[in-house]
């Protein structure tokens, strides 16, 4: 059922951690910045898997600027990953993380996966940011590799987030739903669609968690939703609308 309030971040008495967790596709941060980090900081998150991170000169620069506009810090990711980014607030323990680039397909786009293995509380999860082929047939092959690449990080549980560039009906998607939790379809709270902020329609982004991952809501925050979020700054920062879940992650 939906639910109106989305959890805080917290560390239970058991260890278990709550943590908020954005998925944001920022298109290179060349739309209004300071927007982009409004949004972000109203979302509160403990852990923001980027997708088209600013990828050439002074990349890092970029990064680093965004991530201490939004109060938070550059976890990895980045031009090494072909445009997928992390980044953590200072709740967040790194134990290692990782940058792969996928196989190139001559004429399209190089794709990479942002990873990292990292510690909240008594919780330890295991993170890939992501943004998939617009090609139908590598979109496919890319689903299976980000499957094989969670089972790799050899962490009891894992999160996935990113733009899937395809309707949840997708092959692609479908292939990911299949093994994966799909957060909004779990316990959708917010907005569905996350593309375009000025006419949502369809929904392309989205957050993924492995079945050992309890849900407490997923979902596209609007105006009414967070404290300080507003709708000129949805419309302004990119071209997608951030897709924010609360996770309870048990402890390892």
């Amino acid at each position: 059922m939906p639910i109106t309030d989305l959890p805080n971040s917290r560390t239970e008495p058991d260890g278990s951690a709550v943590i908020r967790v954005l998925s944001y596709n920022i298109r290179s941060m060349r739309d209004d910045e300071d927007a982009l980090a409004r949004v972000i900081r109203a979302c509160a998150p403990d852990l923001v898997l980027v997708q088209e991170a600013p990828r050439f000169f002074r990349w890092r620069k970029h990064a680093a600027r965004l991530a201490a506009k939004s109060e938070l810090l550059v976890l990895g990711g980045g031009a090494t990953a072909a445009g997928p980014l992390l980044l953590c607030s200072l709740r967040t323990t790194v134990e290692r993380t990782d940058d792969v680039l996928l196989p190139l397909t001559p004429g399209l786009h190089r794709r990479g996966f942002a990873t990292a293995v990292v510690r909240i509380g008594g919780a330890r999860l295991g993170l890939l940011s992501c943004h998939l082929s617009l090609q139908a047939r590598e979109r496919y092959a890319q689903a299976g590799m980000l499957l094989d690449r969670l089972a790799a990080l050899d962490v009891p549980h894992a999160i996935a987030a990113g733009d899937i560039n395809e309707r949840p009906g997708g092959r692609s998607f479908q292939r990911l739903a299949a093994e994966l939790q799909d957060c909004w379809a779990v316990r959708p709270w917010g907005g569905e669609h996350t593309w375009t902020p000025g006419d949502p329609h369809q929904r392309i982004d989205a957050i993924f968690a492995t079945k050992g991952i309890e849900v407490l809501g997923c979902g596209v925050p609007g105006p009414g939703d967070l404290a300080g979020l507003t709708g000129a700054d949805l419309r302004a920062a990119t071209d997608h609308l951030p897709v924010l879940a609360a996770l309870r992650v048990p402890t390892a």
